[in-house]
């Protein structure tokens, strides 16, 4: 679910992030309605969507991936429009000066600049969502969430309930290693500041 959800939502939103962006935005009509509509997105929280959402789909894993990618969807369009505003206009005008399309400018020229914010906020919020995913998986019935809810509920052995948690701390922890990872193999190391 939290793969699922957190990848869709990065590609939903980077698109759509270009539009809400002010030196991006065609308009400002458009860019007004796209930020409202991330705001609308990201202000409901993904347990909320999971109750709307589980109402139209049923319970199961899709649900839960729905209200994650729902939920990022509007934040990550947020915070990929603010990463666009802040790109350096010199390495688009070189390229306009060759004779570069628009597609060519914002493939060559932006998404590099940009490439390291969406990178890192990505792995974070697919190591954050992966723990959200045990809450959500427990309301609408899929993952680690569902079986540490049946776990409680039927009042086995404690020990399973642990083995559970244990199991959601040891999945965190991996994701936390798996993204710091990829984040020194896709963006490279920051630099050390001493004091």
């Amino acid at each position: 679910m939290a793969f699922l959800g957190t990848m869709g939502a990065a590609i939903i939103a980077l698109p759509l992030a270009f539009l809400a962006a002010r030196n991006f935005a065609p308009g400002l009509a458009t860019r007004f309605g796209v930020r409202r509509v991330f705001d609308f997105l990201r202000g409901v929280d993904a347990l909320i969507w999971t109750i709307v959402l589980s109402r139209a789909f049923g319970p199961g894993p899709l649900t839960g991936s729905l209200a994650i990618l729902t939920t990022d969807t509007g934040t990550f369009g947020k915070l990929f429009s603010e990463a666009l505003e802040n790109v350096d206009n010199k390495q688009i005008e070189g390229l306009r000066s060759t004779g570069a399309n628009t597609i060519q400018r914002n493939r060559f020229g932006v998404i590099p600049q940009v490439a390291p914010v969406i990178i890192a906020q990505v792995l974070y919020y697919l190591e954050s969502n992966t723990r959200s995913a045990t809450v959500v998986g427990a309301i609408v019935g899929g993952g680690i969430g569902l079986l540490l809810t049946q776990a409680i509920q039927t009042q086995k052995d404690w020990e399973e309930v642990s083995y559970y948690i244990v199991l959601t701390l040891l999945m965190v922890m991996s994701m936390d290693i798996l993204s710091g990872w990829l984040r020194t193999r896709l963006i490279g190391k920051a630099p050390v500041q001493h004091l």
